[in-house]
Protein backbone atom coordinates (compact mmCIF):
# COMPACT_ATOMS: atom_id res chain seq x y z
CA UNK A 1 0.00 0.00 0.00
CA UNK A 2 1.17 3.58 -0.62
CA UNK A 3 3.38 5.31 1.95
CA UNK A 4 2.88 9.05 2.51
CA UNK A 5 6.50 9.73 3.51
CA UNK A 6 8.16 12.22 1.12
CA UNK A 7 10.93 10.88 -1.17
CA UNK A 8 14.57 11.70 -0.47
CA UNK A 9 15.26 12.76 -4.05
CA UNK A 10 14.28 15.54 -6.48
CA UNK A 11 10.89 14.71 -8.02
CA UNK A 12 11.33 17.26 -10.81
CA UNK A 13 14.54 15.58 -11.95
CA UNK A 14 12.88 12.17 -12.08
CA UNK A 15 9.87 13.57 -13.93
CA UNK A 16 12.07 15.22 -16.55
CA UNK A 17 14.06 12.00 -17.01
CA UNK A 18 10.94 9.88 -17.57
CA UNK A 19 9.18 12.36 -19.84
CA UNK A 20 12.21 12.41 -22.12
CA UNK A 21 12.50 8.63 -22.40
CA UNK A 22 9.17 6.87 -21.79
CA UNK A 23 6.48 6.59 -24.48
CA UNK A 24 3.12 8.00 -23.39
CA UNK A 25 4.69 10.10 -20.64
CA UNK A 26 3.82 13.40 -22.29
CA UNK A 27 0.57 14.22 -20.45
CA UNK A 28 0.43 16.88 -17.76
CA UNK A 29 -0.20 14.54 -14.82
CA UNK A 30 2.69 13.34 -12.63
CA UNK A 31 2.42 11.49 -9.32
CA UNK A 32 4.73 9.36 -7.19
CA UNK A 33 3.88 7.27 -4.10
CA UNK A 34 6.16 5.03 -2.07
CA UNK A 35 4.92 1.45 -1.65
CA UNK A 36 5.25 0.49 2.00
CA UNK A 37 6.08 -2.95 3.33
CA UNK A 38 9.27 -3.68 1.41
CA UNK A 39 12.48 -4.27 3.35
CA UNK A 40 15.05 -4.07 0.57
CA UNK A 41 14.85 -1.98 -2.60
CA UNK A 42 12.58 1.07 -2.20
CA UNK A 43 9.65 0.80 -4.58
CA UNK A 44 7.28 3.48 -5.91
CA UNK A 45 4.15 3.82 -8.00
CA UNK A 46 4.82 6.46 -10.65
CA UNK A 47 2.26 7.93 -13.05
CA UNK A 48 3.54 10.13 -15.87
CA UNK A 49 0.98 11.28 -18.39
CA UNK A 50 -0.83 8.14 -19.53
CA UNK A 51 1.82 5.70 -18.26
CA UNK A 52 1.31 3.86 -14.97
CA UNK A 53 4.70 2.61 -13.85
CA UNK A 54 6.60 1.09 -10.92
CA UNK A 55 10.08 2.28 -10.00
CA UNK A 56 12.54 0.22 -7.95
CA UNK A 57 15.77 1.78 -6.76
CA UNK A 58 18.80 0.73 -4.81
CA UNK A 59 18.66 2.06 -1.22
CA UNK A 60 21.00 4.81 -0.16
CA UNK A 61 23.66 4.48 2.50
CA UNK A 62 25.99 1.58 3.20
CA UNK A 63 24.80 -1.76 1.79
CA UNK A 64 26.21 -5.27 1.74
CA UNK A 65 28.25 -6.20 -1.30
CA UNK A 66 26.27 -7.97 -4.05
CA UNK A 67 22.99 -6.97 -2.41
CA UNK A 68 20.26 -4.76 -3.97
CA UNK A 69 21.21 -5.75 -7.53
CA UNK A 70 18.82 -3.47 -9.40
CA UNK A 71 20.61 -4.09 -12.69
CA UNK A 72 20.11 -7.84 -12.37
CA UNK A 73 16.40 -7.40 -11.69
CA UNK A 74 16.06 -5.40 -14.87
CA UNK A 75 18.08 -7.87 -16.91
CA UNK A 76 16.05 -10.93 -15.90
CA UNK A 77 12.75 -9.15 -16.58
CA UNK A 78 13.95 -8.29 -20.09
CA UNK A 79 15.15 -11.85 -20.65
CA UNK A 80 11.85 -13.43 -19.60
CA UNK A 81 9.62 -11.03 -21.53
CA UNK A 82 9.23 -13.40 -24.50
CA UNK A 83 8.64 -16.56 -22.40
CA UNK A 84 5.48 -17.92 -20.77
CA UNK A 85 6.69 -16.75 -17.35
CA UNK A 86 4.41 -13.82 -16.43
CA UNK A 87 6.52 -10.75 -15.63
CA UNK A 88 5.93 -6.98 -15.83
CA UNK A 89 7.40 -5.29 -18.90
CA UNK A 90 10.71 -3.64 -18.06
CA UNK A 91 10.81 -0.11 -19.49
CA UNK A 92 14.14 1.55 -18.68
CA UNK A 93 17.22 1.17 -16.46
CA UNK A 94 19.31 4.08 -15.17
CA UNK A 95 22.65 3.83 -13.38
CA UNK A 96 23.06 7.60 -13.03
CA UNK A 97 23.03 8.44 -9.31
CA UNK A 98 22.17 12.02 -10.20
CA UNK A 99 18.50 11.27 -10.92
CA UNK A 100 17.18 9.68 -7.69
CA UNK A 101 20.41 9.23 -5.75
CA UNK A 102 21.02 5.57 -6.66
CA UNK A 103 20.56 3.30 -9.71
CA UNK A 104 16.95 2.42 -10.53
CA UNK A 105 14.70 0.87 -13.13
CA UNK A 106 11.12 1.38 -14.21
CA UNK A 107 8.60 -1.25 -15.31
CA UNK A 108 4.93 -1.24 -16.28
CA UNK A 109 2.45 -1.40 -13.43
CA UNK A 110 0.18 -4.45 -13.47
CA UNK A 111 -3.52 -4.26 -12.73
CA UNK A 112 -4.07 -7.12 -10.33
CA UNK A 113 -4.11 -8.34 -6.74
CA UNK A 114 -1.08 -8.61 -4.46
CA UNK A 115 -1.53 -10.30 -1.08
CA UNK A 116 0.66 -9.40 1.89
CA UNK A 117 -1.16 -12.05 3.94
CA UNK A 118 -0.40 -15.64 2.89
CA UNK A 119 -3.85 -16.69 4.16
CA UNK A 120 -5.34 -14.74 1.22
CA UNK A 121 -8.14 -12.97 3.13
CA UNK A 122 -11.35 -11.95 1.37
CA UNK A 123 -11.06 -14.81 -1.12
CA UNK A 124 -13.21 -17.99 -1.02
CA UNK A 125 -11.53 -21.32 -0.09
CA UNK A 126 -11.88 -22.77 -3.58
CA UNK A 127 -10.09 -19.75 -5.02
CA UNK A 128 -7.33 -19.96 -2.41
CA UNK A 129 -6.57 -23.52 -3.45
CA UNK A 130 -6.50 -22.55 -7.12
CA UNK A 131 -4.19 -19.62 -6.39
CA UNK A 132 -1.67 -21.72 -4.50
CA UNK A 133 -1.69 -24.36 -7.21
CA UNK A 134 -1.23 -21.61 -9.81
CA UNK A 135 1.74 -20.46 -7.75
CA UNK A 136 3.29 -23.94 -8.02
CA UNK A 137 2.64 -24.02 -11.77
CA UNK A 138 4.26 -20.61 -12.21
CA UNK A 139 7.38 -21.69 -10.35
CA UNK A 140 7.54 -24.76 -12.60
CA UNK A 141 7.43 -22.44 -15.65
CA UNK A 142 10.40 -20.47 -14.32
CA UNK A 143 12.43 -23.63 -13.76
CA UNK A 144 11.58 -24.98 -17.21
CA UNK A 145 13.25 -22.01 -18.91
CA UNK A 146 16.66 -22.80 -20.42
CA UNK A 147 18.95 -19.96 -19.21
CA UNK A 148 21.07 -20.23 -22.36
CA UNK A 149 18.03 -19.83 -24.63
CA UNK A 150 17.06 -16.49 -23.04
CA UNK A 151 20.57 -15.04 -22.83
CA UNK A 152 21.18 -15.75 -19.14
CA UNK A 153 23.96 -18.33 -19.44
CA UNK A 154 26.25 -16.02 -17.43
CA UNK A 155 23.60 -14.96 -14.90
CA UNK A 156 25.28 -17.10 -12.24
CA UNK A 157 27.82 -19.85 -11.79
CA UNK A 158 26.97 -23.39 -12.91
CA UNK A 159 27.22 -26.28 -10.46
CA UNK A 160 28.02 -26.52 -6.74
CA UNK A 161 25.11 -24.18 -6.03
CA UNK A 162 24.60 -25.00 -2.37
CA UNK A 163 28.30 -24.96 -1.50
CA UNK A 164 28.61 -21.51 -3.05
CA UNK A 165 25.40 -20.25 -1.47
CA UNK A 166 26.34 -21.47 1.99
CA UNK A 167 29.66 -19.65 1.68
CA UNK A 168 27.93 -16.52 0.38
CA UNK A 169 25.30 -16.31 3.10
CA UNK A 170 27.81 -17.19 5.80
CA UNK A 171 29.92 -14.27 4.61
CA UNK A 172 26.86 -11.99 4.48
CA UNK A 173 26.04 -12.98 8.05
CA UNK A 174 29.57 -12.28 9.22
CA UNK A 175 29.61 -8.88 7.50
CA UNK A 176 26.27 -7.86 9.02
CA UNK A 177 26.89 -9.48 12.40
CA UNK A 178 26.36 -7.30 15.45
CA UNK A 179 25.19 -9.89 18.00
CA UNK A 180 25.45 -13.59 18.79
CA UNK A 181 22.92 -15.91 17.14
CA UNK A 182 23.83 -19.44 18.30
CA UNK A 183 21.33 -21.13 15.97
CA UNK A 184 22.84 -19.42 12.93
CA UNK A 185 26.30 -20.54 14.03
CA UNK A 186 25.04 -24.12 14.37
CA UNK A 187 23.50 -23.99 10.89
CA UNK A 188 26.78 -22.73 9.43
CA UNK A 189 28.41 -25.86 10.84
CA UNK A 190 25.63 -28.27 9.84
CA UNK A 191 24.82 -27.27 6.27
CA UNK A 192 28.14 -27.99 4.47
CA UNK A 193 28.11 -31.60 5.62
CA UNK A 194 24.56 -32.29 4.43
CA UNK A 195 24.52 -30.95 0.86
CA UNK A 196 22.61 -33.37 -1.43
CA UNK A 197 24.66 -34.97 -4.22
CA UNK A 198 22.26 -33.87 -6.97
CA UNK A 199 22.76 -30.40 -8.48
CA UNK A 200 20.71 -28.85 -11.29
CA UNK A 201 21.12 -25.37 -12.78
CA UNK A 202 18.08 -23.33 -13.79
CA UNK A 203 16.84 -19.77 -13.27
CA UNK A 204 16.20 -19.31 -9.56
CA UNK A 205 13.91 -16.48 -8.44
CA UNK A 206 15.34 -16.42 -4.93
CA UNK A 207 12.31 -14.94 -3.16
CA UNK A 208 9.39 -16.83 -4.66
CA UNK A 209 6.44 -16.48 -2.28
CA UNK A 210 2.79 -15.49 -2.42
CA UNK A 211 3.56 -11.85 -1.57
CA UNK A 212 5.75 -11.48 -4.66
CA UNK A 213 3.03 -12.58 -7.07
CA UNK A 214 0.43 -10.43 -8.79
CA UNK A 215 -2.84 -12.26 -9.45
CA UNK A 216 -5.50 -11.43 -12.03
CA UNK A 217 -8.10 -8.96 -10.66
CA UNK A 218 -10.89 -11.57 -10.64
CA UNK A 219 -9.33 -14.92 -11.62
CA UNK A 220 -7.06 -17.22 -9.56
CA UNK A 221 -4.11 -17.01 -11.93
CA UNK A 222 -0.72 -15.34 -11.74
CA UNK A 223 -0.20 -12.40 -14.10
CA UNK A 224 3.15 -11.23 -12.77
CA UNK A 225 6.14 -12.51 -10.78
CA UNK A 226 7.70 -9.58 -8.92
CA UNK A 227 10.88 -8.74 -6.97
CA UNK A 228 13.71 -10.56 -8.78
CA UNK A 229 16.44 -8.97 -6.65
CA UNK A 230 17.81 -12.31 -5.41
CA UNK A 231 17.52 -14.16 -8.72
CA UNK A 232 20.45 -16.12 -10.11
CA UNK A 233 21.25 -19.47 -11.70
CA UNK A 234 20.73 -22.16 -9.12
CA UNK A 235 19.13 -25.33 -7.87
CA UNK A 236 15.34 -25.29 -8.48
CA UNK A 237 14.64 -27.24 -5.30
CA UNK A 238 15.96 -24.34 -3.24
CA UNK A 239 13.25 -22.14 -4.76
CA UNK A 240 10.61 -24.81 -4.21
CA UNK A 241 11.42 -25.33 -0.53
CA UNK A 242 11.54 -21.58 0.09
CA UNK A 243 8.18 -21.03 -1.62
CA UNK A 244 6.48 -23.32 0.93
CA UNK A 245 8.03 -21.93 4.13
CA UNK A 246 4.70 -20.34 5.04
CA UNK A 247 3.48 -23.58 6.55
CA UNK A 248 6.55 -23.76 8.81
CA UNK A 249 6.36 -20.22 10.16
CA UNK A 250 3.56 -18.67 12.20
CA UNK A 251 1.42 -15.67 11.15
CA UNK A 252 3.49 -13.24 13.22
CA UNK A 253 6.66 -14.61 11.63
CA UNK A 254 6.61 -12.79 8.30
CA UNK A 255 3.04 -13.84 7.59
CA UNK A 256 3.29 -17.61 7.93
CA UNK A 257 0.45 -20.12 8.07
CA UNK A 258 1.54 -22.49 10.82
CA UNK A 259 -1.25 -23.14 13.31
CA UNK A 260 -4.04 -22.10 10.96
CA UNK A 261 -6.73 -24.49 9.74
CA UNK A 262 -5.49 -24.94 6.18
CA UNK A 263 -8.30 -27.31 5.21
CA UNK A 264 -10.92 -24.76 6.21
CA UNK A 265 -9.01 -22.01 4.42
CA UNK A 266 -8.74 -24.10 1.27
CA UNK A 267 -4.94 -23.84 1.21
CA UNK A 268 -3.28 -27.02 -0.09
CA UNK A 269 -0.88 -28.98 2.10
CA UNK A 270 2.84 -28.91 1.38
CA UNK A 271 2.75 -32.38 -0.26
CA UNK A 272 -0.13 -31.33 -2.54
CA UNK A 273 1.62 -28.07 -3.43
CA UNK A 274 4.86 -29.92 -4.17
CA UNK A 275 3.00 -32.53 -6.22
CA UNK A 276 1.47 -29.82 -8.44
CA UNK A 277 4.91 -28.32 -9.00
CA UNK A 278 6.52 -31.61 -10.04
CA UNK A 279 3.58 -32.57 -12.28
CA UNK A 280 3.78 -29.16 -13.97
CA UNK A 281 7.49 -29.38 -14.80
CA UNK A 282 8.14 -30.06 -18.49
CA UNK A 283 11.78 -30.78 -17.67
CA UNK A 284 11.42 -33.12 -14.67
CA UNK A 285 13.57 -32.63 -11.61
CA UNK A 286 16.36 -35.20 -11.32
CA UNK A 287 16.24 -35.23 -7.53
CA UNK A 288 13.67 -35.34 -4.72
CA UNK A 289 12.96 -32.52 -2.32
CA UNK A 290 14.84 -33.16 0.92
CA UNK A 291 14.72 -31.69 4.46
CA UNK A 292 18.09 -30.07 3.67
CA UNK A 293 16.39 -27.78 1.16
CA UNK A 294 14.02 -26.43 3.83
CA UNK A 295 16.84 -26.00 6.36
CA UNK A 296 18.90 -24.09 3.80
CA UNK A 297 15.94 -21.89 2.84
CA UNK A 298 15.34 -20.93 6.47
CA UNK A 299 19.05 -20.28 7.08
CA UNK A 300 19.21 -17.99 4.07
CA UNK A 301 16.10 -16.14 5.22
CA UNK A 302 17.60 -15.72 8.70
CA UNK A 303 20.71 -14.10 7.21
CA UNK A 304 18.61 -11.82 4.98
CA UNK A 305 16.65 -10.59 7.99
CA UNK A 306 19.80 -10.13 10.02
CA UNK A 307 20.97 -7.85 7.21
CA UNK A 308 17.72 -5.89 7.55
CA UNK A 309 18.38 -5.49 11.26
CA UNK A 310 21.95 -4.37 10.56
CA UNK A 311 20.77 -1.74 8.05
CA UNK A 312 18.26 -0.48 10.60
CA UNK A 313 21.14 0.09 13.03
CA UNK A 314 23.00 2.19 10.44
CA UNK A 315 19.89 4.07 9.29
CA UNK A 316 19.92 2.73 5.71
CA UNK A 317 16.93 0.36 5.94
CA UNK A 318 14.21 0.66 3.28
CA UNK A 319 11.31 0.38 5.75
CA UNK A 320 10.48 2.20 8.97
CA UNK A 321 9.78 -1.07 10.80
CA UNK A 322 13.05 -2.70 9.70
CA UNK A 323 14.43 -2.98 13.24
CA UNK A 324 11.39 -4.91 14.43
CA UNK A 325 11.23 -7.08 11.32
CA UNK A 326 14.95 -7.78 11.51
CA UNK A 327 14.44 -9.55 14.83
CA UNK A 328 12.87 -12.40 12.85
CA UNK A 329 16.35 -13.62 11.93
CA UNK A 330 16.61 -15.48 15.23
CA UNK A 331 13.13 -16.96 14.70
CA UNK A 332 13.95 -18.35 11.25
CA UNK A 333 17.22 -19.81 12.50
CA UNK A 334 15.31 -21.57 15.30
CA UNK A 335 12.79 -22.97 12.81
CA UNK A 336 15.70 -24.32 10.75
CA UNK A 337 17.22 -25.98 13.80
CA UNK A 338 13.86 -27.56 14.59
CA UNK A 339 14.09 -29.29 11.22
CA UNK A 340 17.68 -30.35 11.88
CA UNK A 341 16.81 -31.67 15.32
CA UNK A 342 13.83 -33.62 14.03
CA UNK A 343 11.16 -31.75 15.99
CA UNK A 344 8.04 -33.84 15.40
CA UNK A 345 5.90 -30.71 15.39
CA UNK A 346 7.87 -29.17 12.54
CA UNK A 347 6.38 -29.66 9.03
CA UNK A 348 9.85 -29.06 7.61
CA UNK A 349 10.75 -32.75 7.70
CA UNK A 350 7.73 -33.96 5.80
CA UNK A 351 8.52 -32.92 2.24
CA UNK A 352 6.46 -35.55 0.42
Amino acid sequence: MPDSAPPDFDLARLEAFLRARVDGADGAYFHLARISGGQSNPTYFVTVGNRRLVMRKKPGGVTLRSAHAIDREYRVLKALAATDVPVPRAVIYCNDDGIVGTPFYVMDRLDGRIFADAALPDTPPVEREAMYLAMAETLAKIHDIDPVAVGLSDYGAVGNYFARQIRRWTKQYQEARWRDLPDVERLIEWLPGHVPPDDATRISHGDFRIGNLCFHPTEPRVIGVLDWELSTLGEPLADLAYSALGQITEPQEFGGLRGLNLAALGIPTRPRYFERYFVSRKTPSRAPLRPFHTVFALFRLAVIFEGIAARARTGSAASADAAEVGELSAVFARRAMECVEGDTDSPGLRES
